[in-house]
């Protein structure tokens, strides 16, 4: 079997299109039936925005997944495994279930409740973990039980790890197809470095994942027109969460030994999926870190693991100054080095060069944190590749300038902060949105 490179490409952009192509009539549908829900104490937007945009990824990741099932190459992933049809029940359920929250509101014990009948139905049709490769010992098959108890954890914890991290215009589905590109890359290999036919299933999912988060990111960038809801960032979650269950949960780790050649290469090359939970928190490292940080602070003070708050990363982001976009782009930043992190160093973990380029790039998003008022300038010959905030001219309109405002000549990142201390499109008229630590009352 050649390698489907071109059919992996047709399928990614055949998903985004009818995702991008679908956002648009969803966001009047979600106008008419009222899916708008008020501007919330923790909210960051300035007005009602629309919701419902899992409807648009819903249909991006069915129309992916039927171009795949015809395609010359990628349909023997159809034939030879049921995990497909195994996601596209879990991801109807999940859907479903988000529809309706984003409508009419659902409590979060039956969301919770909800998310483990979709793994469960997953399970029921084949996928998922069969054993885990732990270092020193060897492989672990597991029981029927304890397969489907780590697989409705290990779903329940990916989705709501990625609708924790649902606060800012563009964060989530930008996080997660930076992630989906890492895993991506990872299952490839597995599939075609190694000729382990398993990994098919979780390569197709990432492509498919990627289109969905790619065509739902032109409309939802700030400022956003409108909002994945629970119906998206439950439905993406479940995705990834489906295709580290089938990478690391089905693959054979004594198959990749021969694959490979020998032990000491097979060991090199599962590094990041010695234990199955290790690669899927690995590459959604930072929505998985907010999520136990927001339990964590959350019972600390005695409240409900569910009760909504404004203490998550991309919050506190914007506390200490920095913008909206600014804040977005720091979060890309460390998903991606944290995932292409790990997908570099489980390709080649020998190398010294690796472990210093992620060092030093640490280093670098350390300082980029630090610096919430730094604006970068582009040079002269590359700013009109760039908003207007990044070149070195800002051009005033003409209204402005015959009132003689010259406040108008200011760029907005160079103008007096607003009396919260946050800058950007967080503010909202002389008065910020932001509220002390533990005074939001508002819930999920």
């Amino acid at each position: 079997m050649g390698q489907p490179v071109r059919e992996y490409l047709l399928t990614l952009c055949v998903t985004a299109a009818v995702t991008y192509l679908l956002t648009g009539p969803v966001r009047k549908f979600a106008i008419a039936a009222g899916a708008m829900p008020e501007i919330r104490a923790r909210d960051v937007h300035r007005e009602p925005t629309p919701r419902l945009g899992g409807i648009a990824m819903f249909g991006g990741l069915c129309a992916g997944l039927l171009v795949a099932s015809h395609l010359t190459n990628l349909k023997s992933v159809f034939e030879n495994s049921n995990e497909p049809r195994a996601l596209l029940s879990g991801a109807a359920l999940i859907w479903i279930l988000g529809v309706l929250d984003d409508k009419w509101g659902v409590d979060a014990l039956v969301k919770l409740g909800g998310q483990m009948i979709a793994a469960g139905v997953m399970v029921l049709q084949g996928l998922t973990i069969l054993w885990i490769p732990i270092p020193g010992v060897g492989t672990v098959s597991l029981t029927p039980m304890q397969g489907t108890l780590l697989t409705v954890a290990l779903v329940v914890i990916t989705i709501n790890a990625v609708n924790f991290v649902d606060g800012l215009d563009g964060l989530a589905s930008g996080m997660v197809c930076i992630a989906a590109a890492a895993f991506f890359m990872y299952a490839y290999r597995m599939w075609f470095g190694y000729g382990i036919e398993a990994a098919a299933p979780a390569t197709l999912f990432s492509v498919v994942l990627m289109g969905m988060c790619l065509g739902f990111l032109p409309h939802n960038m700030h400022p956003a027109r409108i909002f994945m809801g629970d119906s998206g960032s439950m439905l993406i979650g479940l995705v990834m969460a489906a295709g580290a269950v089938s990478v690391t949960g089905q693959v054979d780790p004594d198959l990749l030994n021969v694959k490979a050649g020998g032990l000491r290469e097979a060991t090199h090359a599962m590094v990041p999926v010695y234990i199955p939970l290790l690669l899927p928190l690995t590459v959604i490292a930072v929505p998985v870190a907010d999520l136990i940080l927001a339990i964590v602070r959350r019972t600390w003070k005695g409240q409900s693991p569910f009760a909504a708050d404004r203490g998550h990363l991309h919050h506190r982001l914007l506390e200490i100054g920095h913008s909206h976009s600014r804040a977005v782009l720091i979060m890309y930043f460390w998903s991606a080095l944290i995932a292409f992190g790990a997908v570099a160093y489980s390709a080649n973990n020998a190398s010294m060069w690796i472990v210093l380029g992620i060092v030093l790039l640490s280093a670098v998003g350390l300082v980029l944190l630090l610096l919430p008022r730094f604006t970068p300038r582009t040079p002269r010959w590359a700013e009109w590749m760039v908003p207007p905030r990044y070149r070195r001219v800002a051009v005033a309109p003409a209204s402005a300038a015959e009132s003689g405002d010259e406040s108008a000549d200011v760029p907005e990142e160079e103008r007096a902060p607003v009396p919260a201390g946050v800058n950007g499109a967080t503010a909202i008229g002389d008065r910020s949105r932001f509220v002390e630590h533990g005074r939001a009352d508002s819930h999920h």
